[in-house]
């Protein structure tokens, strides 16, 4: 697991090394004369990145000068980039008439460069003067931070508390002759220093003479690699001979029969005390202990391991956690050991034939002190094992998860009944019980009884194919309850290799029906090598569990054996939460505290249905003296402190954390540079790709859409509802706030993103390379300046409201600049946005005050995406076309305009004249909003007006001549094609576009856009948008594109376009206003596209009879979206064998009769998502373009309405449609939004 710091290290090191080796760094060096230098300090940074990479293998990176020296070198390294990515701007500035100006660049990028070459070179020395890589001493840090990470989540620090609180500890002697039990005890000895002091503090136990008066039987036993299970019994027989008085018998001359036969009659009449040393695996344990059997008589195995969970699992599911001996401040041995049975206080648990546990979660319950055999009190601490992260939800474990585990037995049994290998795999992010759930379905009668063999087993790390084939060997083992020792081979499982133990598998799985778990699979590597390890298992169903995505879909080919676990809904989330706070069944939370019920959905919000979560800070609150809404609204509002400081709660971090720490160093700036946008903020994939890009995280856009997808297998991100019909699978994202807490933290620490909020601190933050202001906060210019240090900023993102001091001309650097749906910001505030030379990325999404964008624009020749989508911008300048390096372009907004007849037009002309030229005249400009005449002139005369007597709106924009130079567009939209053939001819010499959006098609300008569109080879998507329809319009178009893949088509037609059923890769499809749902020829040419995955209708305002779906057609379809306004539907049909892969449907309806049938008939369907708006066409949704829409009161009442009105309709349909999903065998799940 790689630290944060070399992870950012990496990223920068790379970006600043690949502009020191492009060829325009390599031209610029030779034009300013500074080539030798260049090449010095390319070569310095690639001797540092070989030190990073040692670092990393060297487990250098958690020694602390370390990783000063790592933030150092990625200091030099943002350095070097700022500076050579300068110098190419300067370069790129300079023309013919600038020479002597040149000249004075020169010196003082000449000057520039030997600053940076000695502080590169001070950087490179510091390594070699201490050291720092090569011979440190950096191993034993990193050796000692996980067992301190898995010391916190088995208790043992509320054991250390205990102790310190109570000034008691257990003494291990006691432990061994107490009464009370007559069960074998098991005490497992762990300490912090590995097994320093075992030996010391057992042994003095050992040689206790009330323990040796005891216990008449006695044998010290180290555990060998590999495991012979004759020399192990061995050992204790001829140890047991020696304690009786026997004498030493020569045990190499006994038979292994005789030797068997002489260590069951020592263990099975006496009792008895076994010290086992050198455990390393629970595997090893499940081996040994069958050969101890329940005598009854108290007998004891202490063991002692340097591994925590093996010292926690070994004494059974519920143990306790004391302190035996602090050896030093660092090092202290604790004992791990079971409650006698009367002891057992807490409400009794389900009991677990499993053999292994995952991560174990920090929730212990204190009990009574304990008096001791003297009369001492001894602190303790209960430590259950249904405390677990896979034990953590037994005690209330399948609340919200009946659905879950009734399909995945569904599944099981439907796999196994083919009597081949079949695999099976849930996935989902960390804590939300993927183990918890597969174990309940592991041990319900319903899958035991199917199969002869199973195992269960937990993938550790490191991973060790031996040790998992063992483990699978052992519980597949027949016999597993007694010891053999007289196999059909004279080797034992613990000593065989890879190859015997495959074959050992098959032996014990001949002609049997078996099951096999393996849980927290965490690399597809490790599937390659199991998988071929179970070839001679013949008959075979696996169950998986990862985290990840890309894992499921590697081990597992078929998709509808993939499950994804989601987080609990709000009702089960409250149950549970309601549950464990109050330790009972019965407890109804609205009922009985109707005043904690706010602040406990506060707080579930935070956990985001995550159980883990839930159980954790419900179990904190259980234990409060108090529970009043006050102290629950404390905890909310510092539950990231409580996370990071409390030992209860670091389990939750732990869990998540494994996620993070698992990340490749690419992708950890990525996943940190989420924690810029608000909490709940749905970022889109648009946004956060091209920002990567400009970021230089990602080299460009099928990296950064590469990137964006392993966050999301990786569950770093979550996708949003609002994104299902997107051809990229989803389209926008949030972080769960608990994991968006880790990217906060991590990023603070490494200075990479600062939030200036309410409450932030305004102590001097540094050299920070992103700055977020957020909409709270209500500081001034001097604030801003003393807490950041500007020049260093490379991205700037605003919420909320624009203030004119947020842009800086000490921004040198920015490369970002994203004031997407900012409130407040005026055209003449951007008038000087061209001397931000850096600026790769500039949005001004909907702000709806920007008109237009000034000259200056042109200067910005490294801008590579610009977003003016949802603005008031109707035409670009024309220095737009200096922007040589622009791949993306969003402009208009993509709706249509209003259809407008030649009197409405004239209407609207008179009115313009009336409230703006009047007004743009007078001398009061008191109601322009801050406009001055100059401008408001410039914007009513010269481009609303003109727009309007077009009949334009800002649906599109015009682009300005020499667009078609723009050679490096890769997206362009929407532009509006009213302003004539000229912008038809731009766009037909933009032959590297993919993504194209034109609106004001009409049947004048149709044939050359079409002719315009065959020579575009690379357009994967179109959209194209006309109010008067688009008959006549696209018909010129003998052949479409071939590698479109996505197409929207917003207009009415008479027929479906006849190019279209030439569409082969056509995988999304969205027909709005087309009047062709009910075009029964239609739907059966749209249904034999091969590739087909998405289809939406929308339309409004006429009747349709039937709108059948027939068999056969629509193989491909997993999407159907139906958004239906003002319409009357007899009757949608869904025809047997039609659609076989839907998986989602969404209806959305507006003063709609409509029925349905044929809905049970669907095989793969999943979700059915219902909504009823108003008639007018569209929805109140959040926009996506950034902001809310602007909705007047009356308006919105007016909606209120007609949703009342509306509600007895969708009643009906929702009962309607629940009837028939009812009668689905895959009983799909019906939301209502």
């Amino acid at each position: 697991m790689e630290a944060t710091a070399l992870s950012i290290g990496k990223s920068v090191l790379s970006g600043a090394l690949g502009l020191a080796k492009s060829a325009v760094v390599e031209e610029v060096a030779l034009q300013l004369g500074v080539q030798r230098d260049k090449a010095f300090v390319t070569d310095e940074l690639e001797m540092m990145q070989s030190f990073l990479m040692v670092a990393h293998d060297e487990r250098g990176e958690h020694n602390k000068v370390v990783r000063t020296w790592v933030k150092q070198v990625r200091d030099v390294a943002y350095d070097v980039e700022d500076s050579l990515q300068d110098f190419v701007v300067r370069v790129d500035k300079q023309s013919w008439w600038r020479i002597p100006r040149m000249l004075l660049d020169r010196r003082h990028v000449a000057k520039q460069m030997k600053e940076l070459r000695t502080k590169v070179e001070d950087v490179s020395q510091r390594n070699l003067r201490y050291g720092l890589i090569k011979g440190s001493s950096s191993t034993q840090p990193a050796a000692d931070a996980a067992p301190a990470a898995d010391a916190a989540m088995f208790g043992v620090d509320e054991a250390r508390h205990a102790a310190k609180k109570h000034q008691a500890r257990s003494d291990l002697a006691q432990l061994i002759n107490k009464d009370g039990d007559d069960h074998v005890g098991v005490i497992g000895v762990w300490g912090t220093s590995g097994t320093v002091g075992h030996s010391s503090i057992i042994w003095e136990a050992y040689e206790n003479p009330d323990v040796k008066l005891n216990f008449p039987c006695r044998a010290w036993v180290r555990v060998m690699r590999p495991f012979h299970p004759t020399e192990f019994v061995q050992s204790m027989v001829k140890q047991f001979h020696t304690a009786v008085g026997v004498g030493v018998l020569l045990e190499g001359e006994r038979k292994e029969q005789d030797l068997a036969q002489a260590f069951n009659g020592y263990v099975n009449e006496n009792r008895y005390l076994i010290v086992l040393t050198g455990l390393s695996t629970i595997e090893e344990w499940h081996q040994i202990k069958t050969c101890f059997p329940e005598n009854k008589l108290g007998s004891r195995i202490i063991v002692s391991t340097e591994h925590v969970e093996v010292a926690s699992l070994c004494p059974g599911r519920e143990s306790t956690v004391s302190e035996l001996k602090q050896l030093s401040a660092e090092q202290t041995i604790y004992a791990f050991y079971r409650q006698s049975s009367h002891a057992v206080t807490y409400p009794s648990k389900p009991t677990s034939r499993s053999k292994l546990s995952n991560i174990p979660e920090n929730e212990i319950q204190e009990d009574q002190s304990n008096a001791d055999v003297d009369g001492n009190m001894i602190a303790q601490k209960r430590l259950t094992r249904a405390y677990t992260m896979a034990g953590v939800l037994e005690e209330f474990q399948f609340i919200g998860r009946k659905q879950e585990k009734e399909d995945i037995i569904e599944l099981i049994v439907k796999q196994d009944s083919t009597h081949q290998v079949q695999v099976i795999v849930v996935w989902g992010m960390g804590g939300l019980g993927k183990t918890t759930l597969i174990k309940n379905v592991f041990q319900s009668k319903d899958v035991s009884g199917l199969f002869e063999k199973n195992a269960f087993a937990t993938v550790l790390r490191p991973f060790k194919l031996d040790e998992l084939l063992r483990s699978l060997a052992l519980q597949l083992d027949a016999n597993k309850e007694s010891m053999d020792f007289t196999g059909d081979t004279q080797k034992s499982i613990a000593s065989m290799g890879v190859e015997e133990l495959i074959k050992v598998l098959g032996r014990r799985s001949e002609g049997k029906r078996c099951l096999i778990v393996l849980d927290d699979l965490l690399a597809m590597e490790e599937w390659d090598k199991i998988s071929p390890s179970l070839r001679e298992i013949k008959n075979l169903v696996i169950v998986i569990t990862t985290r990840r995505e890309d894992i499921a879909k590697h081990c597992c080919k078929k998709p509808k054996c993939i499950r994804l676990l989601n987080g609990l809904q709000e009702k089960d989330a409250i149950t549970l939460f309601t549950r464990k706070v109050f330790r009972n069944m019965t407890t109804d939370l609205a009922e009985q505290y109707p005043a904690l019920v706010e602040p406990a959905k506060i707080i579930l919000k935070k956990c985001n249905g995550l159980p883990l979560a839930i159980v954790t800070i419900g179990g904190f609150l259980a234990d409060q003296p108090t529970k009043t809404a006050a102290e629950w609204r404390k905890l909310n509002e510092h539950i990231n402190i409580e996370l990071e400081m409390n030992p209860k709660f670091e389990v939750i971090k732990t869990v998540l954390m494994k996620s993070y720490d698992g990340l490749p160093y690419y992708l950890k700036p990525c996943f940190l540079y989420m924690s810029i946008f608000p909490e709940d903020r749905n970022v889109s994939r648009r946004r956060l790709t091209h920002r990567w890009i400009a970021e230089g995280y990602a080299r460009d856009e099928a990296t950064a859409d590469r990137y964006f997808m392993e966050l999301r297998e990786r569950s770093m991100i979550l996708p949003t509802q609002q994104s299902v019909c997107s051809i990229q699978g989803f389209d926008s994202c949030q972080l769960h706030d608990l994991i968006r807490d880790i990217s906060i933290a991590e990023s603070l620490e490494e200075n990479l993103v600062f939030r200036l909020e309410e409450g932030c601190s305004l102590n001097t933050h540094g050299a920070m390379r992103h700055l977020a202001i957020s909409s709270n906060w209500e500081g001034d210019e001097c604030e801003l300046e003393i807490t950041v240090e500007l020049s260093r900023i490379r991205s700037l993102t605003v919420f909320g409201k624009w203030k004119p001091f947020y842009i800086s001309e000490k921004m040198r650097f920015l490369r970002v600049l994203d004031l997407e749906g900012t409130e407040g910001l005026r055209n003449h505030q951007l008038e000087h946005i061209g001397e931000l030379l850096h600026l790769r990325y500039l949005s001004l999404r909907g702000c709806d005050e920007i008109y237009y964008l000034p000259d200056s624009v042109g200067n910005l020749r490294q801008l590579e995406t610009l977003d003016i989508k949802g603005t008031g911008i109707a035409m670009l300048p024309r220095t737009t076309i200096k922007l040589s390096k622009l791949c993306y372009l969003h402009a208009g907004s993509g709706s249509g305009d209003k259809e407008k007849t030649y009197f409405s037009k004239c209407e609207e002309i008179c009115e313009m004249q009336r409230d703006f030229c009047v007004g743009c005249c007078s001398l009061d400009l008191s109601d322009m909003d801050g406009f001055g005449r100059c401008e408001a002139f410039h914007l009513f005369c010269c481009l609303m007006y003109p727009n309007v007597i077009r009949g334009i709106e800002d649906s599109g924009v015009k682009v300005p001549r020499g667009t078609r130079k723009l050679k490096a567009l890769r997206t362009l939209r929407y532009v509006h094609l009213a302003w004539g053939t000229a912008v038809i001819k731009e766009i037909k010499g933009l032959t590297g576009l993919q993504k194209l959006g034109v609106v004001g098609i009409n049947k004048k300008n149709g044939p050359g856009f079409c002719s315009a569109i065959s020579s575009l080879s690379h357009l994967e998507s179109l959209s194209v948008r006309s109010v008067d329809g688009l008959n006549g319009c696209l018909d010129g178009m003998s052949t479409a594109p071939e590698n479109l893949q996505s197409l929207k088509l917003s207009g009415s037609l008479e027929n479906l376009l006849e190019w279209i059923k030439g569409l082969q890769n056509l995988v999304k499809l969205k027909l709005e206003l087309s009047k062709l749902s009910g075009n029964l020829e239609a739907m059966q040419v749209l249904g034999n596209l091969p590739n087909l995955s998405i289809l939406g209708l929308w339309d409004r305002g006429f009747i349709i009879d039937v709108l059948q779906f027939q068999t056969g057609l629509f193989r491909r379809l997993t999407v159907l979206d139906l958004f239906y306004s003002r319409m009357d539907i007899k009757l949608v049909e869904f025809e047997e064998e039609s659609m076989p892969n839907l998986e989602l449907l969404t209806l959305s309806l507006g003063d709609t009769k409509i029925a349905f049938s044929g809905l049970e008939l669907l095989p793969s369907i999943r979700e059915v998502r219902l909504s009823v708006h108003s008639y007018l066409f569209g929805t109140p949704k959040s926009s996506k373009n950034g902001g809310n829409e602007k909705m007047g009161k009356i308006l919105y009442e007016h909606m209120k309405r007609e949703e009342e009105i509306n509600k007895p309709m969708q009643d009906k349909v929702r009962q309607e449609l629940q009837t028939q999903l009812d009668r689905n065998k895959n009983r799909p799940v019906l939301k209502v939004q």
